[in-house]
């Protein structure tokens, strides 16, 4: 019993602590505090003045009544009912209590004796007031409470009490108490707090479904995102968020979601390639090691020709860690920030460098350059070396594919407060539908396949990769043979 008593709490602890039902426990938490908080203030408010109203009002006809009776007080004339009515002064005392609705006056000694009553309930009953309320009234002149006279009445009653003062004499000479009955400020109140409550459960049930409607539309994308988020851990990244064409910060959230759902897929999918491109860049060498080395070691290769086959593994083996050390620099590059320190450095010296760096490269293959390459320094933002590798890449690259004996061209020019650096050869022309592949991973053109037997596919993602670093792009053209490459970096 215990077992089962425990797993249903714990059932209803895990459907009740979602963000929707702490979100309604909140909402309606907040309103009944509110509806709580503003019945008290106005019940005490309005019940202090309702009572002080009729405090005054009972004051005001105890006065009266006890001017009126004060000569009888005074003369010691302490009549009973039946003979009192003979009386002229009491038929104007009858006549004015009998126009006072639900008041009973109650007419005493000094010493708080009931000598006269109109109250017909009390008829033929020896009553005194209470000793503290008869007190009261010789010492402060009025006493004023809620009460049922030392258990006089059934319910408590509001009764104001006053000195009848002759006009002969300062002293008292007796008392009257005005007793009113609360059954009409009771019937008010019970009015006043049954329009509460149906006001209240009325603003509570709008508010409980306000809340419930808003809140629902706050958890769906939540909980689709949840979901979402699940799938992406599963490795399905196709979902997306509904767009339901909103404009605040959950929208805002979903447009962000489904970027990053993008971002993640096209990360995803270049991670496939790059392991798919990888392998294949990785096993030709290692195929080629692999091959060789057996064909010595089982005698298939003559010995004679072991050298020979020895310095192709050997050179398969340098361009397999040259390889990998290209990979390794690309990873390292994209954890790098160049623009962090604001460094400056002259591009022109580094094009110089670049150029007399290859120029054995350029000279095995009969090139002319054309460099464009002011006297004056000019000094860009980033980072030397990268810029440096930039350039090298892209000369290194028009190199590789310029048709023997043409024009190689390097320059930089100034516009608009950026250094522009183009890189342009003469060879074949890129076709148009190649020329945004040039720059992906591993990448390589038929013509590349059979030209450059050293090419890794590596030379311009790297170019790309730093340029981005920079806040850069690189823009490429191809036409009538001439392939130009131009970058921007801003200038001091």
């Amino acid at each position: 019993m215990k077992v089962r008593i425990a797993r249903i709490a714990k059932r209803m602890h895990n459907k009740f602590r979602g963000l929707y039902w702490r979100q309604m426990f909140v909402t309606v938490g907040m309103v009944l505090l509110t509806l709580f908080l503003l019945g008290v203030s106005f019940f005490s408010l309005s019940y202090n003045y309702a009572r002080g109203q009729e405090n005054g009002e009972l004051a005001a006809q105890a006065q009266v009544v006890g001017q009126l009776s004060a000569s009888y007080l005074e003369n010691g004339r302490y009549l009973d009912m039946e003979e009192l009515q003979h009386e002229e002064d009491f038929q104007r005392l009858a006549s004015f209590a009998a126009t006072v609705s639900e008041v009973d006056f109650l007419i005493c000694d000094v010493e708080g004796h009931v000598l006269l009553s109109t109250d017909a309930s009390l008829s033929g009953l020896v009553v005194t007031m209470p000793e503290e309320m008869t007190a009261e009234v010789l010492e402060e002149g009025i006493s004023s409470r809620r009460t049922d006279v030392d258990g006089l009445y059934s319910n408590k009653r509001f009764v104001v009490g006053v000195p009848a003062i002759s006009e002969d004499t300062p002293d008292p000479v007796g008392m009257v108490y005005a007793v009113s009955s609360t059954t009409s400020l009771d019937t008010m109140w019970s009015g006043f707090i049954g329009l509460f409550f149906m006001t209240a459960f009325v603003v509570l049930m709008i508010s409980f479904m306000a809340s419930s409607i808003t809140t629902m539309r706050q958890i769906q994308p939540i909980r689709e995102m949840a979901k979402a988020t699940r799938r992406y851990a599963e490795g399905d990244f196709d979902i997306r968020m509904n767009d339901y064409g909103r404009d605040d910060e959950l929208g805002e959230l979903a447009a962000s979601f489904n970027n990053m759902a993008e971002n993640l897929q096209q990360t995803e999918r270049q991670r496939r390639e790059f392991i798919a491109n990888i392998s294949h860049e990785l096993k030709t060498p290692m195929t080629t090691i692999a091959g060789y080395t057996d064909g010595i070691l089982d005698g298939t290769i003559p010995p004679e020709n072991e050298r020979q086959y020895l310095q192709i593994i050997s050179d398969e083996s340098r361009r397999l860690s040259r390889l990998v050390r290209r990979m390794l620099d690309v990873s390292q590059l994209q954890a790098i920030d160049p623009l962090r320190e604001g460094k400056h450095f002259d591009i022109c010296e580094s094009m110089r460098r670049v150029l007399i760096s290859m120029e054995r490269k350029i000279t095995d293959r009969n090139l002319d350059v054309e460099a464009d390459i002011p006297e004056e320094p000019i000094l860009v933002l980033g980072d030397k070396d990268m810029i440096t590798q930039v350039i090298y890449n892209l000369l290194e690259n028009a190199t590789k594919f310029a048709r023997e004996g043409s024009t190689l061209y390097l320059g930089v020019t100034t516009i608009d407060g950026k250094a522009r650096v183009t890189v342009r050869n003469e060879g074949d022309t890129i076709p148009a539908e190649e020329l945004p592949l040039l720059f992906e991973r591993f990448h390589k053109s038929d013509k590349s396949r059979s030209e450059d037997k050293d090419g890794y596919g590596l030379g311009l993602y790297i170019v790309k990769t730093i340029l981005e670093q920079h806040k850069e792009k690189i823009s490429v053209t191809s036409e009538d043979g001439v392939t130009a490459f131009s970058f921007s970096l801003a200038t001091e």
